[in-house]
């Protein structure tokens, strides 16, 4: 990206209706041109430094480079970064590890975070967990007190992703202007729409059927040969064997008739899937860290953070979870 000096506030210097609508705003910033991101992301941080409060930016990172230069060192400087290509590579790890973290590191303040999950890049595959997290972040942050914008290319994405975030956020805005979002809908059943049948495993791929907790030592040895056999160093198949112990262990303790594991290599990654027949019934699973390290629900939060993707689809027999861990 490359444009001039930042030179109007754009629609968030008086938001008008939406000042005042909750403790929590969720925006879609629609833009098609460098100087209209500059000037609505500018215009969002401005308000939030105004106010005094703490403010992020986490979009990809050549996009945050434009930000700090459009924005000059002296707004820049009281604004945290983060690229967003790395901290929220797996979708499911935006809510719990960037928006949370930084709302928890600022407790009892208005935080304000611009947040891009859906970039032109994104793969096919990955981007129905990018939008289901775009409408679980509603149910996350409902009544708290925070605002998040999301920008929009409609020039580089799909024109699913613009219609999407029209159904994902409330209030949607482009460079001079903000409105409700008369597409918005629920955010339980807007995500559950995202729960797309997975393609099947290719021919290369082992199973093998696990019955019991007793057998987790053989699964993990399974994995972990397999991953090896795919050239994974150390470091992989640790994040490996971490991520696949847990989600088995969670079909072991609450499903019936134990799990399958499949694995197979990928030419930019190494996949586990793992079959049972249970239903995870909450929509936050592995996106809400519990606020006591000792209370239960760490687990899948972690798999999350090991995890490059995880695509998770129920259906009439049970849940298949596929878990993606990147060769590079």
């Amino acid at each position: 990206m490359s444009a001039g000096p930042f030179e109007h506030a754009g629609p968030f210097e008086h938001a008008g209706p939406f000042e005042h609508a909750g403790p929590f705003e969720h925006i879609g910033l629609l833009y098609s041109t460098p100087a209209e991101y500059a000037a609505g992301c500018g215009a969002f941080l401005r308000r939030a430094l105004d106010r005094g409060d703490p403010a992020m930016v986490a979009v990809p990172g050549p996009n945050g480079a434009f930000l700090r230069e459009s924005l000059g060192a002296e707004v820049a400087d009281r604004v945290s970064f983060a690229d967003m290509t790395v901290a929220g590579r797996n979708p499911g790890r935006i809510i719990p590890r960037v928006l949370l973290d930084f709302a928890r590191r600022h407790r009892g303040r208005r935080v304000w975070i611009i947040g891009e999950p859906i970039w032109p890049g994104r793969t096919e595959l990955e981007y129905p967990a990018c939008a289901a997290h775009e409408a679980l972040i509603n149910l996350a942050f409902a009544g708290r007190d925070a605002a998040i914008l999301c920008p929009y290319d409609v020039v580089g994405l799909l024109d699913e992703a613009v219609s999407d975030a029209h159904r994902t956020h409330p209030v949607m805005a482009d460079a001079s202007r903000s409105w409700a979002s008369a597409a918005y809908d629920d955010p339980v059943r807007t995500a559950a729409g995202f729960d797309r049948p997975l393609p099947p495993p290719p021919a290369t791929a082992r199973s093998r059927g696990f019955a019991s907790p007793g057998e987790l030592g053989a699964l993990r040895a399974f994995v972990a040969a397999r991953a090896r056999a795919e050239g994974l160093g150390a470091a992989v198949v640790h994040r490996v064997l971490l991520a696949v112990n847990e989600v088995a262990t969670n079909a072991f303790e609450y499903t019936p008739g134990g799990c399958e594991v499949t694995a197979w290599g990928e030419p930019e990654a190494f996949v586990c899937q793992i079959d049972d027949a249970g239903h995870i019934e909450e929509p936050l699973a592995g996106r809400l860290p519990p606020d006591d390290p000792l209370e239960r629900g760490q687990g899948l939060v972690a798999v999350n953070e090991v995890t490059d993707l995880v695509r998770v689809h129920r259906h009439p027999g049970g849940t298949t979870t596929r878990l993606h861990f990147a060769r590079g």
